[in-house]
């Protein structure tokens, strides 16, 4: 694990009134520990992968910018050649570029959002309030430019819902809540985030077709503690499968999974039950609608895209499953 506080997480919700609230824009990218030390920096996922390969741009930029000592909590993103929207999926190529990656790197460089600061030459600034490190890191800021960035930050709640109404256009996903009066919450799902789409994280074991051409993804969800299959997608379109597809590998161990599952789990029963293909746990998002019967979604989910960067054993059942 790194050396670094474990990150602040959030809670989904609505949008807080009252005081005292800062909100921020939730950016579609990686979540990135960026921390400077005397021997150079590096680059963790929130789950404590070493990310720093993945993304030399960054790093390099906040060798140049930022002293050693300091440790920043922010987002990874890419943003379009025009500049004018957010490029998950090219942020997503990183993992699967193989020895193309300089060349994905140079065609498609990503950007280092900052919205905390979590050590300050050396010195913890975790049990500070928030409006306290804001300060420090809005002075650390002063002079930086691409690929370096301060996420904005507001108390103006009419602003903000400004921002939730308009920002979409961008990429954005949503917002952030934050208490300005609490100190960073390590580990613990503190914030509030507002998405404007109603998706989750769950895991993918198995498939339909094979690893190089998947059909539909059998995704799960942990459940009295294990791993339980709770959901089914749809066919998968032609591109969104060979996208897909590198990022499937041969499970490591055991499969999690059995070798076949009814066929009308999810929809009509349409004969001889349905053999899956296991394959590694990874990360996917999925949109589901409120058809949850506490166990499984009783309709087929729509695959959204996969979440290489975030890691299987840190999914949790979303609160809004909860039965």
């Amino acid at each position: 694990m790194p050396p670094v506080p474990a990150a602040a997480l959030a809670a989904p919700g609505m949008l807080p009134t009252g005081k005292p609230w800062a909100f921020e824009l939730k950016y579609d990218g990686w979540r990135i520990l960026a921390e400077a030390t005397e021997d150079g920096v590096t680059l963790w996922s929130r789950h404590g992968t070493d990310l720093t390969a993945k993304l030399p741009d960054i790093a390099a930029a906040i060798r140049q910018h930022v002293p050693p000592g300091f440790t920043l909590d922010g987002e990874a993103v890419v943003w379009s050649r025009d500049g004018g929207r957010l490029d998950f999926e090219a942020l997503q190529r990183r993992f699967t570029a193989g020895r193309a990656l300089p060349q994905v790197i140079r065609n498609h460089p990503a950007t280092f959002v900052a919205f905390d600061v979590l050590t300050v030459a050396g010195h913890d600034t975790t049990k500070q309030p928030l409006r306290d490190r804001r300060q420090l890191l809005e002075a650390l800021a002063e002079g930086w430019e691409p690929p370096l960035e301060l996420s904005p930050q507001t108390t103006n709640r009419a602003l903000a819902e400004e921002w939730f109404h308009t920002m979409p256009a961008a990429g954005i996903e949503g917002l952030m809540a934050k208490r300005l009066d609490e100190p960073y919450p390590a580990g613990r799902r503190a914030w509030v985030k507002v998405k404007h789409r109603d998706s989750i994280d769950v895991i993918c074991a198995a498939i339909t077709g094979s690893r190089e051409h998947p059909r539909e993804l059998i995704v799960g969800l942990p459940l009295d503690g294990e791993l339980r299959i709770v959901g089914r997608t749809g066919p998968l379109a032609v591109a969104t499968a060979k996208n897909l597809a590198g990022h499937l590998q041969e499970p490591v161990g055991n499969p999690v999974w059995p070798d076949s599952i009814p066929s009308g789990q999810w929809g009509p029963k349409r004969g001889d039950p349905v053999t899956l293909t296991h394959v590694e746990p990874v990360v996917v998002e999925i949109a589901a609608d409120t058809a949850w019967d506490g166990r499984r979604f009783r309709h087929t989910v729509r695959y959204v895209r996969a979440r290489p960067e975030l890691d299987a054993s840190d999914v949790e059942l979303p609160p809004t499953l909860e039965r």
